[in-house]
Formats: C-alpha cells, structure tokens, sequence
C-alpha cells in the first residue's frame, strides 16, 4: 500500500466522522481539505502542488453498462459553469464557417478542416458538426473517436443549430458517459468557487442524470454519490435513492 501523505491524513482527520451528509456540508468539507496546503517538498527539493483544484462529483447508478438501453451518455450545461472554456471547431459548409467562428469556434469550415484533423492536428477540445457534413466526417472516427472528441447527436454536437452548440460548449458545456462500473464522472467546478455555486452545480448535475435514468433500470438507481477535489479524500453525499424506474 503507498504511503499516505502528511496533507491526505490532515484532510482524511477532517471527515473522519462523517457519513452520508448533505450537500453543502459536503462541499464544505471539500474545500476545507482544499485549503489544507503541504508543509513539505519532494526530496529533489520541487514544491508540491497548492493550486486551484477542481471539484469533482462522480454518481454511482443502478444501471447495466452491458445493456445498451442502460448507457448513458449525453451533454450537460451547470449553471455556475466549470471555470473553464472549451476551444471549438465545427466542421460545417463553408458558407456557414464565418457565423460559426463569430460564435466562437477557433475554426470552421468543410473539406479543409476535415483534412487538417486529418492529418494530426487536435488543438481543440470539442468538434461540433452540421448533420449535412457527418457522411464526411464519418471518416475521422479513428482520429477523433480515441480522443473522445468525435461528434455524436446525443451529446449534442451533431446538430443543425451549430451557432448555439458553439456557443455553449466554448462556455463550457459538458459530455458525459457512464464507464464499466456504472459511474459518471463531472466536473462541477473549482475550489475558488462560492460554496452555494458549487451546491447549485452538484445539483443540477444530480437532477439531470436522474430526469435521464433508463427506463430499464431496476432497483435503487442512484445508489451513492461522491464529491471530492483533485487533492482531496471525497465526501459521500446524502441521496434519496429509492427504487429505478421498472
């Protein structure tokens, strides 16, 4: 087992005794941990690591990731943001290309732009793309599919109205999937961020995924819920649960 760090047992001391708690208390406690700063270096003499972390909540759901109609995968806008934006392109006609870069795309256009990520070029987080143009960009699956950055409809960046998926993925609009375990992983903001920002984020993102739960799914669908930072222990969050949808 890898030895614990002095910060990790200081925050571990600070949730010792806590169970299932509610939200803000939750968060709370994160940031708690958060502030607790390291009062070592690493033996080559290199500071660690003190700076804005990001606040992560990760849902355990009572669905089979080996059933297809239990997947989940989709796109999710918080309302406080996630102290981030997203560099954009959107593969679309040419004559759309100058409204979709005043949108904020960093690039736009049709034959070009699929060439040039073609050919190795990734500088973006998220490709939004005209339905008109997916038979083309169909073939960038090899390339954009490893990356996580191939556009699909259910994440919401296949789509007609590409000027507002523009928008709101630059904002800071997330994708999300379920993994193996049944888990789904958002980030819901940082550190430096007012706990009541961080509570409304973490709920939004709570409600959402249960608006979305599989009409498949049996028993306790949401079966435990954890926020944490990037440094820290997490916090288990106090959820309803109560039986899935049948």
């Amino acid at each position: 087992m890898a030895k614990l760090s002095v910060r990790y047992r200081k925050q571990a001391e600070l949730i010792k005794d806590v169970s299932a708690v509610t939200t803000v208390e939750a968060v709370t406690k994160v940031k708690e941990m958060a502030a607790i700063k390291s009062d070592r270096s690493y033996k080559n003499g290199r500071k660690r690591k003190d700076g804005e972390q990001t606040v992560d909540l990760v849902m355990n759901l009572g669905i089979d990731p080996k059933q297809a109609d239990q997947m989940l995968r989709g796109s999710i806008a918080l309302p406080k943001g996630i102290g981030k934006s997203n560099r954009v392109i959107a593969f679309c006609d040419d004559s759309l290309a100058d409204k979709a870069k005043a949108a904020g795309a960093v690039d736009a256009g049709g034959d070009a732009l699929i060439e040039k990520v073609s050919g190795g070029w990734l500088e973006f987080d998220v490709a939004i793309a005209h339905p008109a143009q997916m038979g083309k960009v169909g073939k960038l699956g090899r390339v954009l599919g490893p990356q996580g950055k191939m556009p699909t409809p259910k994440a919401g960046t296949v789509t007609p109205d590409i000027e507002t998926a523009i928008r709101e993925y630059a904002a800071g609009k997330l994708e999300f999937r379920n993994d193996t375990g049944g888990n789904v992983h958002i980030p819901v903001g940082k550190t430096s961020f007012p706990v009541n920002d961080l509570v409304e984020n973490v709920e939004a993102a709570i409600q959402h995924m249960t608006r979305i739960k599989p009409h498949t799914a049996k028993g306790t669908y949401m079966k435990k819920v954890v926020v944490s930072a990037t440094r820290t222990p997490g916090v288990e969050i106090a959820v309803g649960g109560g039986p899935a949808t049948a």
